[in-house]
């Protein structure tokens, strides 16, 4: 074995040098869902079988899919993740300009037959 070479053999390890790396498991999936969004369009689509959430901001699709599961006990067929930027809009009688928070919505797609109670 030459002195610079990279892979080394040792007795203890098995002559593995790849360290162990965390599994899907291991993560904290109880922040993902802050809140499910309860507002006329997202009650018409739950007859369709499609369900939305409030995430939290750095969630990804996966991070989504795996709360669902773990949480609920379903598998989503599809999940969209959609940013709502923050604005400033006209409120009140007076047309004075009022700040909308942005948040990060998530429409959960299931399959037909599965549901999910909210209530």
């Amino acid at each position: 074995m030459g002195l610079f070479t990279r892979k080394k053999n040792d007795a203890t390890t098995g002559g593995s040098t790849r360290a162990t790396t965390a599994r899907v498991t291991d993560r904290d999936l109880s922040g993902v869902l802050m809140r499910p969004l309860i507002t006329e369009k997202a009650v018409g689509q739950s007859t369709q079988g499609v369900y939305v959430f409030v995430v939290r901001p750095s969630a990804t699709k996966f991070d989504v899919r795996d709360a669902i599961v773990k949480h609920y006990g379903v598998t989503p067929a599809k999940v969209r993740v959609v940013n709502r930027a923050p604005a400033e809009r006209l409120a009140g009688a007076r047309g004075r300009m009022k700040k909308v928070p942005g948040q990060k919505k998530a429409y959960v797609q299931l399959k037909k037959g599965d549901s999910i109670n909210l209530v």
